[in-house]
Formats: C-alpha cells, structure tokens, sequence
C-alpha cells in the first residue's frame, strides 16, 4: 500500500486542526522566536539602509580626516582628546601634495554650547536650539553637493569677507519660518544677525530615522573662524578623482603622517575614514545586535520544538490503533514516518508563517509610528524563518516518528 505525500499532508492537517488549541500552544515558543528574528532583522535592513542613504549623501569619493573617530560633534575619549586639532593649511598640503585628489575643503563644527552659553536661533516669536553649527569652506557645496528647497550657497567672495550668510536645513526653516519663504530673511544667533542664502532639501537617510543634517546651520568658514576663535575642531573633507580613492587613501594617510612628522610605525594621532569603512563599522555592531537576538530567538525555538517533539509523543499514544489498523491495510514504516514527520513539519511551519505575520505587522506599526524610520521585510528574513521552522519539525520529530513506526501491529490493534 503507497500512501501518497498529498494524503500524509491531509491526514497531518486534519490532526493539527483538530487539536487546534493544543497546536497552538505548543507552538508558542516557535512563533516568539520566529517573530523575533524577522523583527529585528527588518529593522536592521531598514536602519542599514538609512545609514547607507546618509553616507552616499557625504559623497562615496570622498575621505575624511578629524583628530577622532566617531561623531566630529561628539566628546572624544580621553586619549583621543589629547591629540593635535587638524589646522586649516593641511587641505592645502592635501590638494598639493596628493595626485589623486581632486580637492580638499573644510568644515568647523561649533559645540552647540560655547563659553557656557548654548546657541540658539530665533526670529520674532520662534525659537530653535536643536541646531548644528559649522563653519564650511565654499568648495565643500561642489566636495559634499546637498540638493537645496530654495535659495543658493554662499560664495567665494562671502566668505571671504565673513559674510553673515548662512545655509539651513529644513527642520531648521520650518521652526523658524513655519510659513516657508526663508530666503532672504533673516534670524538671530548666538547675538549676530544672519541672512538665509539657502534651504537645504529634507536629507535622506540617517540613524534611526533621524538626519542632523536637516538641524544644519551652516555659514561661511571665515565667518565661523572670526565668531569663534576659540573652536579648533576642524574636519577635513579630501575628494578623490573619479576610481582612484584607494590609492588616494594611502596618499592623504602618508602626507598626514608627514605633516604631524610621526616616526615610522607610530600610531596615527588621527582619525581617516571613508562611508565605506563607516557603513562597515556599523554592519559589525548590527551583526552583534543579530546574534543576540538569534540568540534570544533560539530559547524560544528550542522550547517549541521539546514541546513539538513532547505533543508528537503523546500524539502517538493516542492514536496507537489507528497506527495499527494502517499497518494491517500494508502501511509500511516509511509511511507512518513519513507521516508523522509531516505532521511536526506541519505544526512547525504554521508557527513559522504565524511568527511571520506577526512580524510583518510589528515592522508595518513602527513604520507607521515612525515614518522617518526606513523599515524593510526582507525576503531572506522570510525565507530563513519558514525555512528554519520546518527543519525544527524535521529534526523535533524524527523520534516519534519512529516511535510511531516501531510499533508492532498486532499490539497496536489491542491498544485501548
């Protein structure tokens, strides 16, 4: 007697269906582990995405240069604060001295509070003290070009006679000029009045759905030099020629180590990045925060798939002389593993697709809570959570199964 797979699958549905609450609950720790891993692996994709976004807005050619790692607009350890600031003149040694750079300019980024007062910027009647200042050199519009709502960005000439221009960001414009048309009005700050040049488009990307970007309040370099001679943290922003910014890397990296004269094997008393390495940084605290919850999510598994294995057992108690009178018709073993085995695969794969579902629906929520926040089912997550909860039938039910199989026939039919 060949039983078919279709007929397994049926008989195996109809088991599941008609214990459905018991079902269930025995795949409960399935669906948590299954909803727990696609969750955060949306997320993740999501956020990567959004981190992707806000790098290739820097420029994808361009390598930077600051005295630390991490954030210029953040504290530094303590080792790293005592390194040398980067001094202006060494964009010029870069442009000069480094073939495959194109150009070179420079940003000061001013502490949001100096000399103990936090900077502000206001209008009559609006406020914003959620505001990035930095100074920028007038290259860095062609270096890190940003898509402008209105307006234009200041000029060679403004900088250079330290105009009180400044380009916004629209978070920025819509604080202080809720009714639009800021271009050519102007604003207070920190007690000098500037004029809006530009608005800065809404950026893309960002870290949890959140772009600093569109807090900027950016003025022209030697605007910032006379405002704020006291701020020494200058980045320095060097562009590479078009495919050629592993061999500029190597050269920035060399003039730098000659200009702050640091003896051969020294350690850099510097900070050289590229989005590349940035994005890369960030995928390894992203792979950590993965392996913690595959590892939250494997507890969950496992708990489901004993329980799996446990209701199986008890599955075939219960049904000892239906086994028995399959037999007697010519069912052979494989027939009652194959469908036993079925039956896990079915009870595991419901909790797969429901742990899914449930995850697609927590991923929707937080978009919808969170629009900025970039959040993405993907099909990988999908595949590899269905994928996994079948196996955990596979493997959770291979000892009833052939439990279920070893059963001598006779016996069975006295089972009562």
């Amino acid at each position: 007697m060949n039983i078919s797979i279709a007929e397994n699958m049926h008989v195996a549905v109809g088991a599941v269906w008609t214990h459905r609450f018991r079902s269930l609950l025995t795949i409960l720790g399935i669906v948590i582990g299954i909803t727990t891993v696609v969750t955060v692996a949306s997320l993740l994709t999501g956020l990567r995405q959004g981190v992707v976004t806000f790098f290739q807005q820097l420029g994808p050619d361009n390598i930077f240069l600051f005295k630390s790692s991490g954030d210029p607009s953040m504290n530094p350890s303590p080792k790293e604060r005592k390194r040398r600031a980067m001094k202006p003149e060494y964009a010029e040694y870069i442009k000069r001295w480094c073939s495959s750079v194109e150009d070179a300019g420079l940003v000061l980024y001013i502490p949001p509070v100096v000399d103990g007062k936090p900077i502000t910027a206001r209008v009559p009647g609006y406020e914003s003290d959620t505001i990035n200042v930095s100074g920028l050199s007038p290259n860095m519009a062609e270096i890190s070009p940003r898509d402008l709502d209105a307006g234009r960005f200041f000029t060679p000439e403004e900088d250079q006679r330290g105009a009180h221009v400044a380009v916004i960001g629209a978070s920025v414009a819509e604080a202080l000029f809720p009714n639009g048309h800021a271009v050519d009005r102007a604003f207070m700050m920190d007690g000098a009045e500037y004029t809006v040049a530009g608005v800065y488009a809404k950026a893309k990307g960002g870290f949890f759905g959140e772009n600093g970007m569109d807090n900027a309040v950016d003025i022209p370099l030697r605007t910032a030099e006379s405002r704020y001679p006291q701020v020494d943290s200058f980045m320095i922003t060097a562009k590479a020629r078009p495919g050629m910014r592993e061999g500029a890397y190597q050269e920035v990296e060399g003039v730098m180590r000659r200009i702050r004269r640091l003896a051969t094997g020294a350690e850099d008393d510097f900070a050289i990045s590229t989005p590349d390495q940035i994005i890369q940084q960030f995928d390894n605290i992203t792979s950590l925060i993965g392996l913690v919850a595959i590892a939250i999510s494997a507890l969950g598994l496992l708990v489901g798939g004993i329980g799996v294995m446990n209701i199986m057992l008890v599955s075939v108690t219960e049904r000892t002389r239906e086994i028995g009178v399959r037999k007697a018709v010519g069912a052979r073993r494989r027939d009652i593993i194959g469908q036993f085995l079925v039956e896990a695969m079915t009870l595991t794969g419901a909790g797969g697709v429901l742990g899914i579902a449930i995850a697609i629906l927590i991923t929707m929520l937080v978009g919808a809570l969170v629009p900025s926040l970039p959040s993405v089912v993907p099909a990988w997550a999908l595949v590899t959570g269905f994928t996994v909860s079948v196996a955990i039938g596979v493997f959770f039910g291979v000892w009833p199964a052939v439990k279920a199989a070893q059963l001598d026939p006779v016996e069975a039919l006295r089972y009562e």
